[in-house]
Parts: C-alpha cells; structure tokens; sequence
C-alpha cells in the first residue's frame, strides 16, 4: 500500500502553525523523511483539498509538520496523509511574466500551470567546482552603485536599511534597469501596495516578460514565507544552469524571513540565541545566499536583498550574521545610498577590467572629495572661517549628492563617468585632483582646461 493511500489520525499537539502527529514505526525506522510534504483534512473536510504541511523534525514515532496555510481550523480529529515527495514549483519558460504566492500558486488571474514541469525547490548547493571566478559587472544604470561599487555577476549582496526608507523603490529600479536575462522577485511579507508597485513597475518599464515574482503577502499565513527564498533560487538556478540565462534575484525583506523562522522555533519550543533567534539563523541565511554562482559554462545567479535593521542597529541578529556571508553591502539611509559605509567586495574583479580605463580613479577621487566636502560643513556648522577651498568643497558636496546619490537618479555607467569629470571639472582646477596626468588629459572637458 502506498504512503498516499495512509492516513494517521493520532495528532498529539497543534501549536501556532505546528501540527505534531504519531506515525508508527516501521521495522524499527519511520518511513517518512525530513522535508516530505503532507496533506492534512479536517474530520469534516469536503472534497479532496486540504492544508498543505511539510515535515520540519523526525523524534522518532513523533512527526511535526509545519502547515503553510495556518492551523486555523484543523482539530485533533484530523487526519494526515504524506505525499511521499518535497516541496515544488513550477518551472517552465510559462512561468516568465507570472506571479505566485507563497505556496507556489498563481495569483495574477492568469492560466492555471498545473500541466508544468515541478521542481524540488530544496536542493543542494551548486558543486564548487562548477563555479568560475565572478568577473562580469550587472549594470543597474544607479550610479552609486555602477561608480562606486559595482555589482558583480554570482555576487551575493543585500541592502542594509531600516523600516520607512524607499528600498523597495530602489531594488525595483535595479530590477527594471539590471542587464540581466530573468530577474527572479521574491517579497516576504509585503503589504498589498508593495506587491502592485513592483509589478506595475516591471510591467511599466517593459521588463514583466522576463519576471518571475513569488509573493508571500503580510495578511498571508506567517510560515509561507519561508518557500518564498528557496522557491526563487530554485527557479533562478534552472534558468541559469538548464538555459544559460544571467539571473538576478530580488528579495525583500529577509528580515521578515528571518522573524517567521524565529516564530516557528518558539512554536517547537527551541531554545533561543541571540534575541529570541534560532542558534542557527547563520546556517539557515548562508543556505540560501550560497546559491549565488558563476557556473563554468552556463549562466550565473547574483543575489541582492533588502535586509531591514530594527533600531538602525546594525549589530541586531538579521545584519550582523547576513554581514559573514554576504559579499558587502549597501547602506541606504535618508532616502540616498551612502558612499561611506557601502562595500562591494568583488567591484576590483571588473573596475578597470570591463569598465573605462578611468573608472577606478574617478571612483576613489569622487569619494575622497566628497568626504573633505563633509568635513567643510562640519567646519561651517562650528562657525569657522571658511577658505576658498571650502567654498569648493560644499559645492562639489551639494553636486554630489543631487546628481549621483539621489536613488531616483539613472544613468549608463558612461555618462555617469563623464558626469563625474564635468561635476570635478565645475569644482576643480585640474593639479587639485591628484590624478594620473593622462587621464587627465582624456578626459577632463576641454572648455574647462582652456579656462585653466
């Protein structure tokens, strides 16, 4: 008899969206595994629909299943019978242009997908052998990052902000603007607003057809949204391997993702870490930012994530182990990206190398200037005199921050370049720059030099 045709009544305990059920050994050893799906259906259900479960802890006789549609409703009387498999998602060039819910299901009026290729979504991460050193640059037309620091193909990297900055406003503009082949989004308790301004603004920007959005909305059962991560992953490591396709993930907020794993542990009564973390929140973020890979002789995932810091505090659980996996991050604070305090870790592997001759010089010349261009308006908060220079200085800052760190900002890597010369050229005498004299020559603009 098949494991579908079994059903076990003996539930022992429902806690929060944690349904314990006794199954009976087999021969000395369960006959479910880890991760396996289950269906459970109230005493009264109609029909063959029911809650969907998943395995999340094997003790020995005992099985507790973690029901993505919430416990509401169930009761000890219920019945519970296991599929046999792990959690899918569809997966087939259909689901382009699509939007899902937590649980995979359509949620865009659009065609049902029932007839589609499945894929597990909790598989291993890639054979490091099959990685190749990242050495391709996403362009994401946003200045602060393309100048400053680059994103870079199998780069893992989030954006470090707090609740009521515009970061969802950013990571739909990298989405719409990025040089990549299948942006893959994944939202992780988004209010109802924040789902239709991404979509309005994938599909107002032309770039809907090669979008895959997984939504777990914050009116949705808690636990959805801890499909949403691996659900996007496993699509964007298909596109990539089986298509050769240069995939870039979205995800926002993995905050969130990381308070439903929290609420899940209290529900098994796990001991807590750090603030009422589970102990192994590290290990459960590096699963998933590990799928970020160039693969030898296919495509490549980057990912970039929103990671909220409550309190602005960067030493709060979430932040603090995100900032060990993660190859940099970007700081978005005050509605602009500071220059300061982000990092891209892999921006020397193309700087120079697929970019202009100039970029990495402008880049440490930019940023330099503007840091004395904050230490004029400390000087003139005191109420000190205030040089020539200075004056400078406070323009160039002004400047500096209108055309290049406002996020609203878009512009190709080479215009901002030569956007760069021109604010230095407007601030600057050519000898006060401390930059290589041939660069100089290039690219300073001519009617500046001859003012000179």
């Amino acid at each position: 008899m098949t494991q579908l045709l079994v059903r076990y009544s003996r539930i022992l305990e429902i806690v929060g969206d944690i349904v314990k059920v006794h199954v009976p050994l087999t021969d000395g050893a369960s006959s479910i595994c880890f991760g396996d799906l289950a269906l459970i259906e109230n005493d009264k259900h109609e029909g063959a629909e029911g809650s969907l479960a998943q395995v999340i802890l094997l003790d020995r006789e005992e099985v507790s299943l973690q029901v993505f549609t919430g416990t509401k409703g169930l009761s000890t009387h219920s019945v519970v019978r296991f599929l046999g498999r792990s959690m899918e998602v569809t997966f087939s060039p259909n689901i382009l242009g699509r939007s899902f819910s937590g649980t995979g299901r359509a949620i865009d009026n659009g065609p049902m997908l029932t007839e589609e290729p499945k894929i597990e979504i909790d598989g291993p991460t890639v054979n490091p052998a099959r990685r190749v050193l990242a050495s391709h640059m996403i362009r994401t037309d946003v200045p602060m990052i393309d100048v400053f620091n680059c994103l870079v193909e199998s780069q893992k990297i989030p954006v470090f902000s707090v609740a009521g900055e515009p970061y969802n406003q950013l990571l739909a503009q990298i989405g719409t603007h990025a040089d990549a082949d299948v942006v893959v989004f994944g939202g992780i308790g988004l209010v109802f607003d924040d789902y239709h301004f991404f979509r309005q603004a994938f599909e107002e920007a032309g770039v809907l057809a090669r979008t895959v959005m997984f939504v777990h909305q914050g009116s949705d059962p808690t636990v959805e949204g801890l499909l949403v991560p691996d659900m996007a992953l496993a699509v964007a490591e298909r596109f990539a391997v089986e298509e050769g396709k240069r995939v870039l993930v979205l995800l926002t907020d993995m905050t969130a993702y990381a308070d439903a794993l929290k609420e899940v542990g209290i529900s098994m009564e796990h001991v807590p870490s750090n603030r009422g973390y589970i102990g192994d929140l590290y290990s459960q973020l590096a699963r998933r930012y590990e799928k970020a890979c160039d693969y030898k002789g296919a495509g490549s995932v980057t990912i970039l994530s929103v990671t909220t810091m409550p309190g602005d505090d960067v030493t709060h659980p979430v932040p603090d182990n995100t900032g060990y996996i993660t190859e940099g991050q970007f700081y978005l604070h005050d509605g602009v990206i500071d220059p300061f305090g982000s990092l891209s870790r892999l921006k020397q592997h193309v700087i120079g190398k697929v970019t202009r001759e100039d970029h990495s010089q402008i880049m440490n010349t930019m940023v330099r200037l503007y840091a004395e261009s904050q230490d004029a308006a400390q000087k003139q908060a005191m109420s000190f005199e205030l040089s020539e220079y200075d004056e400078r200085l406070l323009k160039f800052g002004e400047l500096f921050r209108d055309r290049f760190m406002d996020i609203h900002v878009t512009m190709p890597l080479e215009q901002a370049l030569d956007q760069c010369w021109l604010t230095l050229a407007e601030c600057f005498q050519p000898q006060e720059l401390l930059m290589k004299q041939a660069l100089v020559d290039k690219y300073f603009p001519a009617q500046n030099l001859a003012q000179v």
